[in-house]
């Protein structure tokens, strides 16, 4: 059985294969965590998005929650 990272942040470019990405992460059981962040480097829009495993809802990675 494959350990799986409790936590992941993946960035990238903003196209169809970070899109693609995350949707892979999401098929394997991971959620998204909070919403995207977004940057432009000039050339492109960079973005990063993290991601839990659906089994970590109180995972404590040091960062607080919002409530909104």
């Amino acid at each position: 059985m494959e350990n799986k990272l409790k936590y992941r942040l993946i960035t990238g470019k903003d196209d169809a294969n970070f899109c693609k990405k995350i949707s892979e992460l999401l098929n394997e059981g991971y959620k998204l965590y909070e919403a995207p962040s977004c940057t432009f480097n000039g050339q492109d829009v960079i973005v990063a998005q993290a991601l839990i495993l659906n089994e970590c809802d109180n995972l404590d990675i040091g960062f607080k929650r919002t409530v909104k």
